[in-house]
């Protein structure tokens, strides 16, 4: 940064680990002004009660277990293309990606085989090969939680993924993970509730308004949502009743950095609204 430019001192990196080490000793620091944090909850609680000591501002967002509703009379070409990015993108690996699926019950059969089929379409590999879809998960440690046998154990149908794939002799010690769709599993189920952050969707049946807005509010983790359907009126009747910071209607990942953002405690934070009009997003607080 220094090389272009930038003033010596205006960003500094300091790595270490939480607790009695920097990250502590910053949050603590009377020096610092203002905090921003991405994170797991327990940590964002430890700056937030460090934060408290002068009152300085703070900005958390501390993870998610993301919703897509998808309606019966959905663009379903828009649709299957919106999820593939959001369930699989970045190998998962966004702390706005897609992990729960809901499908009203006439299409749910016919979305799980499109997805299935652009899931299973997606080519791992390095990143400047002009095929890939897929990279690596981040660690080894991560890989094998996000391979663990959860799912399986608490019975899920694997609908396709669930394990590594075959890849040549050079990339064979990354970090794999196959995209992964699940369907089956009861809202109470692990993989359900907890964030996974890798490649992997569960896909869930429903049949009313009512029912899936139980579903979607059921998690604990309010950070996003996004709605398909033509009906705009629901669209828009669903996305302010849905307890998360950042709600998308027929779109995904289009974010106003003037909008807020970092997720809703049970609704309690400042919500954005964002409708794909064409390709210009409209979005209101």
């Amino acid at each position: 940064m220094n090389a272009v430019g930038m003033p010596k001192g205006v960003y500094n990196v300091v790595h270490g680990f939480g607790p009695a080490s920097a990250g502590e000793f910053l949050t603590k620091h009377p020096g610092v002004n203002g905090i921003t944090f991405t994170g797991e909850t327990r940590t964002g609680t430890a700056i937030m009660k460090a934060a408290a000591d002068g009152v300085r501002p703070v900005s958390l967002e501390m993870g998610g277990k993301n919703a897509a509703v998808v309606f019966a009379d959905c663009d379903f070409q828009v649709t299957i293309d919106t999820l593939t990015r959001s369930c699989f993108e970045n190998a998962g690996q966004v702390c706005l990606g897609t992990e729960r699926v809901y499908v009203e019950r006439p299409i749910f059969d016919k979305v799980v085989a499109a997805l299935k089929e652009r899931a299973e379409a997606m080519k791992p590999g390095l990143p400047f090969d002009h095929d890939t879809k897929i990279g690596p998960l981040i660690s080894k440690k991560h890989q094998a939680k996000v391979l663990g046998k959860t799912a399986k154990d608490e019975g899920a149908t694997i609908v396709t993924g669930g394990g590594i794939p075959d890849m040549p002799d050079a990339l064979k010690d990354g970090s794999w993970v196959q995209p992964t769709i699940w369907t089956g599993l009861p809202e109470t189920a692990t993989v359900v509730t907890e964030e996974i952050f890798g490649p992997c969707c569960h896909i869930s049946p429903f049949d009313s308004e009512e029912e899936v807005l139980g579903k979607v509010n059921a998690n604990r983790y309010g950070l996003a949502t996004a709605i398909f359907t033509q009906d705009i009126a629901r669209a828009n009747r669903l996305a302010h009743q849905i307890e998360v910071g950042l709600c998308w209607i027929n779109a995904w990942f289009l974010r106003d950095l003037r909008t807020p953002f970092g997720g809703s405690n049970r609704a309690s934070a400042a919500k954005a609204v964002c409708t794909r009009s064409s390709f210009i997003p409209s979005c209101a607080t």
